[in-house]
Parts: C-alpha cells; structure tokens; sequence
C-alpha cells in the first residue's frame, strides 16, 4: 500500500507540473501577476513534496521595486523533510535557498507546509522563462 501511495504522489505532482506548464504561469492571489509565459519545474521529490504555492509580485528590496518568488510546499511523505528551491532565469539571475531554512524548529513534519518569499536583487522587470527545481535533502 506504501507504494501505491508514492504512485499517486508522484502522478499528482507531475499534474501539477503539466498544469503549471500548459497554464503558463502561476497568478498570486492578491497584488502579484503571471510569473512568466514559460514555467518550467523539475521536482525530485515524487512521494514527498506538493507544490502548494508558486506567486509573483513585486515589493521593494534593498531600496527598489524587485520581483518577489513565493515558493510554499507540502509535505506528502511519512518522514519529516528539508528541501532545496532553486530558480534559474532567463536573463542569468537565480535564486533559491532551503526550506525551512533553519531547522532549529525542526524539519517540515509529515502533512505539513511550509514557504518563503525570495527576492532577486536587480530584478524590476517580469522574466520571461522560469526553470523552477526542487530536491529533498538527503538525510
């Protein structure tokens, strides 16, 4: 039964990459916009994490408008996890960091959600292309 439930685990999260990608973009809920025309996601993370939140908006950083990433991830597996986000561009810029990012607290227990807001320093303008990837952390 165990692995019948990374099975469909994994077909959930290749639906909602195929989502992201015909849907072209991810829409924030309040004052964010499309992320970009082509998202692109490449998870290893079948059985163990959910994409529950991709946004875009822009806030100020560092003394100007910026384009802001808010990644919020799910945990679907039965341990507790750490993951790793990383953002690449289209024009060079990357960004990205672990989740949680400290684990004084502890690792994303199982059932759990967790998510951080990543600013790209220099970034006023919307990207065109998006390579979005997550990876668990190995234990």
């Amino acid at each position: 039964m165990k692995g019948m439930r990374g099975v469909v685990t994994g077909l959930m999260a290749v639906a909602a990459v195929v989502g992201l990608v015909f849907a072209g973009s991810v829409q924030a809920a309040d004052d964010g916009f499309a992320c970009a025309p082509k998202v692109t996601m490449d998870a290893d993370t079948a059985g163990k994490a959910m994409l529950e939140d991709f946004s875009c908006f822009f806030k100020r950083y560092e003394g100007e408008q910026v384009v802001h990433f808010k990644v919020g991830l799910k945990n679907v597996s039965d341990t507790p996890q750490r993951y790793r986000v990383n953002m690449f561009l289209d024009n060079g810029k990357a960004v990205g960091g672990l989740l949680p990012r400290k684990t004084k607290k502890g690792l994303v227990k199982p059932e759990a959600s967790t998510s951080f807001v990543y600013p790209v320093k220099g970034m006023t303008e919307k990207p065109g292309e998006i390579m979005l990837i997550i990876k668990t952390m190995g234990q």
